[in-house]
């Protein structure tokens, strides 16, 4: 069987890592060496950790800031339901795979500086999303099809307030609320307050 190239692997390597050990612990070392790899091969495709840590949220987990940054660049496509039904189910998912990998940084005060630091840095961070979502909601006031009062950084920080503390509330749960189904009712309540025509069970 033909070995996947470098960069695959440690991109698959640092993944597994990062959620059975944690990023706090997921050394570049035992990255490399679970690559089958050398650290300075690894490198060589990521200049540091953070580096890496991004590019596996981007590869590795559903792809939020990507749907996001496609919304608030063509509004109007599909109904505001439709987007932020789509938009709340894969942050659950992304919040839910994302908790286990960074969740170790809060125990390491200074390593959550640093890594904060680089996040910065390379205009990163977990305030993206928000800030991206607050941008596309803002596209559909443009339109009419959010109200026009909407205070829409509120309402981008409640959907995904809420997708992240799904992750949170239920990590010791037995299950957690279906992703789909949780999606669903978030848009609704969320457009039932920003709506131009709220509908508790409609668009």
């Amino acid at each position: 069987m033909e070995q996947k190239p470098a960069r695959v692997r440690i991109l698959d390597a640092a993944h597994e890592l990062m959620l059975t050990v944690g990023l706090a612990r997921a050394t570049t070392k035992e990255i490399a060496k679970a690559a089958g790899c050398s650290e300075a091969a690894l490198y060589k495709y990521f200049p540091s950790k953070e580096e890496l840590f991004i590019q596996v949220l981007h590869e590795r987990l559903p792809r939020l800031t990507p749907l996001l940054r496609s919304l608030a660049a063509e509004p109007g496509r599909r109904t505001p339901l439709e987007n932020l039904t789509e938009i709340a189910r894969q942050a659950a998912l992304f919040y839910e795979q994302s908790f286990p990998i960074a969740g170790s940084l809060y125990a390491e005060t200074q390593l959550k500086r640093r890594h904060d630091a680089a996040m910065r840095q390379m205009g990163s961070g977990p305030h993206v999303p928000i800030e991206e979502l607050d941008a596309y909601l803002r596209a559909e006031q443009a339109l009419g099809r959010i109200a026009a009062g909407a205070d829409t950084f509120a309402a981008a920080s409640l959907l995904l307030g809420a997708c992240a503390q799904r992750a949170f509330a239920y990590d010791a749960a037995d299950g957690r609320p279906d992703a789909a189904e949780f999606a669903d009712r978030l848009a609704r309540t969320l457009l039932a307050g920003i709506g131009q025509t709220p509908a508790p069970g409609g668009e």
